[in-house]
């Protein structure tokens, strides 16, 4: 299996073929908000309901015009429809509170973890991370 890895942004191998683990280093600029957006978009055509974690706890900042790419906007449209859980670790408090919000108010559940608690956020997700 090819897993994705571009940029400030490496996936994290599972258990389960349909949770979506990535790990964040750093900044993430538009080639990578990009990339992750294809290969997102792509695992929406295979699997209809997916779970998905962030670790964030070395996340620095992102370019914001990434957010305007064609592929982003569709990715994260889909993900209301492909996304059951979504587990976000070691967001910066701003995020957080924006991860409680949308909780409310989209059909996805999300959640934000605390660093120490990426156990909770992998038992959130119905997955364990393993060796590549």
């Amino acid at each position: 299996m090819t897993y994705f890895n571009h940029g400030s942004i490496q996936q994290i191998p599972t258990d389960t073929d349909t949770v979506f683990a990535f790990q964040i280093h750093g900044h993430i600029d538009d080639d990578t908000s990009e990339a992750l957006a294809e290969f997102m978009n792509d695992a929406f055509d295979k699997h209809p309901k997916v779970n998905m974690l962030l670790d964030m706890a070395k996340f620095t900042g992102s370019d914001w015009d990434s957010m305007l790419d064609g592929d982003v906007i569709k990715s994260r449209f889909r993900s209301l429809q492909h996304v059951g859980r979504y587990a976000v670790v070691g967001a910066p408090e701003s995020a957080a509170k924006m991860i409680a919000l949308m909780d409310k108010v989209i059909p996805v559940e999300a959640r934000a973890f605390d660093t120490n608690e990426i156990t909770q956020a992998w038992d959130f997700v119905g997955a364990r991370p393993i060796a590549a």
